[in-house]
């Protein structure tokens, strides 16, 4: 931790204002820099997996199936010798036996008889195909069927679903439920997935209070932690610690500098005012790589690294933090932790029936309602007022180098849906 007596020049912008900011596409440059490969990997249960990433190749040990298996309930036998038979022409054949599933029949079926067999019995020496039960009927202990089948017709073959020593998942996958089961199914009873971002959430701010407690008047709850958890769920990352702060520069500094999270995020403290510690501090125990990006919401965001750990200063007003989050912290979670770097947002184009008004030379994030007529942009600044994004059905990103988007032209509308 740096010293007094220590010769850095700290970059203080307090009750000043930026003389500078950074454009959008080199904040994501830097983050992307910052996070070329993901976290290492770590071996966890199956039962634990979906949702996970893969860190390693699935390579199968066995193969699915492990022996020819019946596709259908009904009768095994040689399909040669059910050539001919139909409805006016049933053949008639013996039953020497049963297999059930795990209970295979044992020995040899002599040519010319049949045994029953349920789905997913091992099929017998002998017989190469099942004649389904609808199509047999069986009386005194023989059977009279009244359709052929062919040699393999109805069987599942040895390796027929998954070959032995295949590659039947490549890393970076994301598990799916039917990707776990696929797993399940190989007897593999854990996995090599890349580990989840560690996340410390620190929310600053001596007015902020928690959910349920009682504040005066001129307090407020903290309503971008729990927007912050629910991102951080959706991006595969886990919550290190969750600390309300206030404003104290000394207790701030400690909760940036201890050890144990792969990202830091502050909540709030990071724009020009005389209580917003947290650039300084940040560039005092580590490196403030960005502060102020040219964009709105969001323009007081900032970012950096303390160590290993990336640092990201998100600002307290809601719909900004949520910006924030969403341009740059969440994309260096989600890289970390092996997963796309593209929005998690479901996204579809539409035409704008009213104007969306830009500037040129930042980018701006509006939130928008989707009508009969089109896009409408429903609020182009009020980052405070996080209803807003509840009102809306999504955002349109303006960039930097247009002045919005007129009547009748077509946009990609990012929509507010779970994923």
């Amino acid at each position: 931790m740096m010293r007094a007596s220590d010769t850095k020049t700290l970059n203080d912008v307090r009750m000043r204002g930026f003389t500078h900011r950074t454009e959008v596409h080199s904040a994501l440059a830097w983050i992307d820099a910052s996070t070329t490969v993901p976290l290492p990997g770590e071996t966890i249960a199956l039962e634990q997996a979906s949702a996970r990433v893969l860190s390693d190749e699935v390579i199968a040990p066995i193969a699915v199936p492990e022996f020819d298996r019946a596709a259908m309930d009904g009768y095994a036998l040689r399909g040669n010798d059910t050539a001919g038979a139909g409805d006016y022409n049933p053949l008639e054949f013996p039953v020497v036996g049963h297999a059930w599933p795990g209970r295979p029949f044992e020995g040899q079926v002599p040519v010319g008889s049949a045994i029953r067999i349920m789905t997913g019995a091992p099929v017998p020496n002998g017989p190469d195909a099942v004649v389904p039960a609808e199509y047999a009927t069986e009386q005194d202990g023989r059977i009279a069927i009244t359709q052929a089948v062919s040699p393999g017709q109805h069987v599942g073959h040895v390796g027929e679903d998954i070959a032995r020593g295949s590659s039947v998942l490549a890393a970076g996958r994301r598990l799916r439920p039917q990707d776990v089961g696929l797993v399940a199914s190989l007897g593999l009873s854990q996995l090599q997935v890349v580990q989840q971002p560690r996340v410390r959430l620190l929310v600053t701010g001596n007015e902020v209070r928690a959910p349920g407690t009682a504040k005066s008047a001129y307090e407020i709850y903290d309503a971008n932690s729990m927007t912050l958890r629910g991102l951080l769920e959706r991006d595969g990352a886990v919550l290190e610690s969750h600390l309300r702060l206030g404003d104290d520069p000394q207790i701030i500094e400690q909760a940036l500098a201890a050890p144990g999270a792969d990202v830091i995020l502050i909540s709030g403290g990071s724009s020009v005012g005389a209580e917003d510690h947290a650039p300084r501090l940040l560039e005092k125990v580590g490196e403030l790589a960005i502060h102020g990006v040219a964009m709105r919401p969001s323009s007081p965001a900032g970012m950096g690294r303390i160590g290993q750990a990336l640092v990201f200063l998100l600002p307290g007003n809601p719909v900004s933090c949520l910006c924030a989050y969403d341009f740059f912290a969440g994309r260096a979670i989600r890289r970390l932790g092996g997963r796309p770097t593209e929005w998690p947002y479901r996204a579809q184009r539409a035409i704008v029936a009213r104007k969306i008004v830009s500037q040129v030379g930042r980018v701006d994030y509006v939130r928008v309602k989707l009508g009969a007529e089109g896009v409408e942009p429903l609020a182009l600044s009020g980052a405070s007022m996080l209803s807003t994004t509840t009102r809306a059905d999504g955002f349109v990103v303006a960039p930097a180098e247009s002045e919005g988007f007129g009547s009748g032209s077509e946009v990609t509308v990012y929509l507010y849906e779970c994923p």
